[in-house]
């Protein structure tokens, strides 16, 4: 009975990994016309990249501690070529080597427990000011071109025009660490 506890905890843990993980490249890569279609064992988030190419992002979260495979990689090469993706970025917790090796060899992007690609830091802070942007626009129902001009009276104790600051600031002064930490706060209060 433990034993399933604790698979069933990684579970979730990794699920909630693979999902903030998700959210975070596409606010940054800023992803449009995101849709998700969940399966037994995994799930598939389309999208279209500023060039609007199609994107897949396969989450997988196997219901033990497994690896991801070179046999799990080699049965989504097919699906990958058969739907036309541009890119592909595949996220779990863990991959074997051979998994990586052929990833690399298709050109397909991985994000695991340990791993995240790298971003640009102007993406980054461009992908917070627009969810601050777009709660501005749910809350207030006007877009800025920059959030200290919002003029609510309440703008003093606005979570979205704080959050907006803080992370300019965190930008200006080179502190990705509490950037990534801005943007997991915007994507939440987005939700």
């Amino acid at each position: 009975m433990m034993r399933r506890t604790l698979a069933s905890s990684n579970k979730i843990q990794g699920d909630e990994m693979s999902e903030n993980k998700t959210n975070f490249i596409i606010a940054v890569r800023g992803y449009k016309n995101v849709k998700k279609q969940k399966s037994s064992n995994f799930t598939d988030v389309t999208a279209l990249d500023n060039s609007n190419n199609k994107v897949l992002l396969r989450m997988i979260e196997p219901l033990t501690d497994e690896y991801i495979s070179l046999a799990d990689i080699k049965n989504m090469s097919e699906f990958i070529k058969r739907d036309n993706y541009e890119s592909v970025i595949l996220i779990s917790r863990k991959f074997t080597d051979s998994a990586l090796e052929e990833m690399r060899k298709q050109k397909i992007q991985h994000v695991s427990e340990d791993y995240m690609p790298p971003f640009d830091t102007v993406e980054l802070y461009s992908a917070i000011v627009e969810c601050a942007n777009n709660q501005c626009q749910k809350k207030c129902g006007k877009a800025l071109l920059a959030i200290s001009d919002c003029e609510e009276k309440i703008a003093h104790v606005c979570k979205i025009k704080s959050l907006a600051l803080n992370a300019k600031n965190h930008f200006e002064d080179g502190t990705v660490g509490l950037l990534k930490n801005d943007l997991k706060l915007a994507l939440a209060l987005n939700r």
